[in-house]
Formats: structure tokens, sequence, C-alpha cells
């Protein structure tokens, strides 16, 4: 069998960036029954519900939607089972506390294989406002405007 290498991407929650302000990210591995990781393979989860919580020292990914293997049978999953995150004692404590403070969230913003094992990246992020989310396409915006007005000049039109 072949060793897998490099950062294979499974799935990406574009939303998450537009609906939080994200402070800090963290790398965890995720428990898996064999047929998630099958399914994940083939590349069919959802992280678009997806929020992690912090129960009794352990962390939680809720949400998550993992399609039922096609090929499974009595052993196959639930979708939408919560599942385990795996990080180090330091990190999660690091995170109580953060998120005790403030009014702070655990967001998955993307799933991947990294070396054959599956990883979450999550983020520890703020709600945005609705002006906030205006102001951020009104910036983007413009930047996309400046660098197609240095484009034509460059071009000479």
């Amino acid at each position: 069998m072949v060793k897998e290498k490099g950062r294979n991407l499974i799935a990406s929650n574009r939303k998450a960036r537009h609906n939080y302000t994200i402070l800090d990210t963290y790398e965890a591995g995720v428990a898996l029954l064999g047929t998630e990781v099958k399914s994940l393979r083939e590349g069919k989860a959802s992280l678009v519900d997806a929020f992690a919580t912090i129960d009794d020292g352990e962390v939680w990914l809720r949400g998550l939607h993992i399609a039922e293997y096609g090929s499974g049978s009595w052993t196959n999953h639930a979708p939408r089972r919560n599942r385990k995150l795996l990080m180090h004692r330091r990190e999660i404590d690091n995170l109580v506390g953060k998120i005790r403070d403030g009014n702070l969230t655990l967001v998955p913003l993307s799933m991947y294989f990294s070396d054959g094992r599956a990883k979450v990246e999550l983020a520890l992020a703020r709600g945005k406002q609705a002006h906030d989310k205006r102001q951020d396409i009104a910036r983007r915006t413009a930047q996309r405007e400046v660098a197609r007005e240095i484009g034509r000049r460059v071009k000479g039109m």
C-alpha cells in the first residue's frame, strides 16, 4: 500500500470567513469509524452547519455531515453523529479560557487528509454583524476594481 503524502482537501466551509472574524486557527485530528473514512475519501462531507464544543475537557465536532458509504452494510455510520476531536490538553485548556472570556466560538474551516490522517482546521472566531459584512464586501470590491485598473494601465488600454 502506498503511503499518502501532503495535504488532500476534502471539504471547506467558505461561508465561515464571511460570517465570522477569524482570530486564531488550530489543527485537530478526528476520531472516525471505518465507513466514515471511506466516505471521506470519496469527498462526501459537508461543513455547512458544523461547529465545535468543549464538554468535560473534550472537544466535539457537531453538525458535520458525512454521507453514508455506498458499499457499507449494517456497519454504516450515522451521517450527523458527534465526532471527537483529538487535540493536546494544553490547547484545549487554552481554548476553554478564551471561549469563557468572550463570546467566541469554534468553527471548522476545512477538513482534509494530512499524510493519510483526517484533520480539521478549527478557527477561534467571533461572529460578524451585518454592517461588518457590508464593509468587507465593499473593501473586496474596491480592491478588485483597483486591480482591474492597474491591469488595464499595464496593457495600455
